[in-house]
């Protein structure tokens, strides 16, 4: 026992071992030993030495640890010291702590000058990045080791079945650890493994939340980019357990639990038509519908919550994604009229308060579960904002369009909701058409038509832009409104005669001195 009081810290006669020498003689003690006690001492040693000693501990022992992990099942306590030893091997650390010296690099000062960096601050941030490439090439070097044996990944599913924290917990960390580095190799090894997803889908049942949690973690590694993973993890219950957990975590109040269980439901839907189909099919459309219920109140949301809904709002645009096929869209398009999904999000789009990141992805949101759908498309047609007077939605979005002072993501958002309100759409298309002629022009209110006209002549060359790719879309195959434009009469000054909307496009485009306004109205 001398020999452990001097490895973990104690006082030991004589000159002092190298670290190389003492892992050595550890691993010979783990390979040797009888006795489980001093085979559980020498590997909690090398617990303690595979950080600092990483490359050393990882050639010597790894062969021995995981022989550990074969042969000693009945000991819980060994096996989690052997696991733990294992992970710090495995994983790439890329949490590092930065010194506060570092962090004052990158600001700029109220001056408007950037601050002197210092030649130490280089050379130290140099040294940092040198170490973290170091750490990443141990850490792939010694994945590709582990599981050169493809039975060492079944190992470690076999005692994730094991119910003790102290295995179960270090076994999830380290699988996803092998999963970040070799995530293909893993994956298919996985794959044929018996029951391997089904145990790993285990973890979301866990009643403790560390490992259910880092359970998480490790199903987003296992389902990148892996469509049959991606179907048997669906297959078990994954959508159900998912949605599950967001409620109970408080869905878009809720905090990072929400947004893994989120980026994993993204993983699991997206352009896999499969599940798709299948989330569909199991009514879990209208689960999503009470994620959108905003308050009156809408000061104050938390970097959590934003992050949350726009993870939220993504599920909903991957389910009726213009590269789905036509009729997988449709069917989720009508599932979303129906459970009430699209007059939530109409609700957010109307309201005060909203952040402008949440507002601007919910009008592409919007934008695409109406696109192609008669039906949505009548219902945006009828929503109007609560403003006094009332005004159709439409218009009030329009407005921002055409406001110069407006985010220019946001303009851009609302001008791809005009074209899918107006796709396939001849009934709306004559409607926006029908307020820019005399007949239907009422003074006392603002139309579509006089928004476009006004941005069409704008001297904001994306108010011109935006208008006519806008009233390009109000004629798209439709011959009727083309001949209806036609009629179309502009008012350009004070005392002058109207011209026709035609002709006033004709004189921008042979006149104009901006080619981004000569450009723009070309469009139409």
């Amino acid at each position: 026992m001398n020999f452990f009081r001097g490895v973990m810290g104690g006082q030991a006669a004589g000159p002092q071992p190298s670290g190389a020498e003492t892992i050595q003689k550890l691993c010979d003690r783990v390979a040797s030993s009888t006795l489980l006690e001093d085979r559980r001492d020498a590997v909690r040693a090398l617990k303690s030495l595979s950080k600092k000693y990483r490359m050393e501990v990882g050639t010597q022992a790894m062969e021995h640890l995981i022989n550990i992990l074969q042969t000693d099942r009945s000991d819980s306590e060994i096996l989690g010291y052997a696991l733990d030893t294992l992970y710090n091997l495995i994983c790439n650390d890329e949490e590092e702590e930065q010194d506060e010296s570092e962090d004052a690099v990158t600001p700029i000062p109220a001056s408007g000058k950037h601050k002197n960096v210092s030649m130490p601050e280089i050379l130290e941030k140099e040294q940092d990045e040198a170490m973290q490439k170091q750490s990443d090439d141990l850490g792939a070097q010694f994945t590709e080791q582990f599981i050169q044996d493809p039975e060492h990944i079944t190992l470690i599913l076999s005692l994730l079945e094991e119910f003790d924290f102290h295995v179960r917990w270090p076994g999830v960390k380290l699988l996803t650890a092998l999963l970040k580095n070799q995530g293909v190799q893993v994956q298919g090894i996985i794959l044929v493994s018996p029951m391997g997803v089904s145990r790993l889908m285990d973890l979301l049942a866990d009643s403790r939340e560390v490992i259910r949690n880092d359970g998480l973690l490790l199903l987003q590694q296992l389902t990148k980019s892996n469509a049959a993973i991606q179907k048997i993890v669906a297959f078990e219950s994954a959508f159900e357990r998912l949605l599950d957990i967001i409620t109970e975590e408080g869905s878009s109040d809720g905090g990072i639990v929400v947004e893994d269980c989120l980026l994993l439901l993204l993983n699991l839907l997206k352009n896999n038509s499969s599940n798709q189909n299948f989330f569909k099919e199991g009514s879990y459309i209208q689960r999503m519908k009470p994620w959108f219920e905003v308050g009156d109140d809408n000061s104050g949301w938390s970097a959590q919550k934003v992050t949350n809904l726009h993870l939220m709002l993504q599920l909903v645009r991957v389910m009726v994604s213009p590269v789905n096929s036509p009729g997988a869209s449709a069917s989720c398009q009508k599932s979303m009229y129906q459970c009430g999904l699209l007059q939530q999000l109409c609700t957010i789009l109307m309201a005060t308060g909203v952040p402008a990141d949440i507002l601007t992805e919910t009008i592409n949101t919007v934008s695409e579960v109406i696109r192609g759908s008669q039906v949505n498309q009548d219902y945006f047609a009828s929503v109007n904002a609560p403003s006094n007077p009332p005004r159709p939605a439409i218009v009030v979005l329009l407005m921002s369009m055409v406001n110069e002072r407006q985010p220019f993501v946001l303009r851009c958002a609302v001008l791809y909701c005009f074209q899918c309100f107006l796709y396939k759409n001849q009934k709306g298309q004559g409607e926006i058409v029908a307020t820019l002629l005399p007949s239907t022009i009422d003074a006392n209110s603002i139309s579509a038509g006089q928004l476009l006209c006004g941005g069409l002549f704008s001297a904001d060359s994306l108010s011109n832009w935006c208008a006519s790719v806008a009233l390009a879309h109000a004629l798209q195959d439709n011959l009727t409104q083309k001949e209806q434009l036609l009629r179309v009469q502009l008012a350009t000054s004070l005392g002058k005669p109207p011209v026709s909307l035609l002709q006033q496009c004709t004189n921008i485009l042979s006149q104009g001195d901006k080619i981004a306004r000569r450009v723009s109205n070309a469009c139409v």
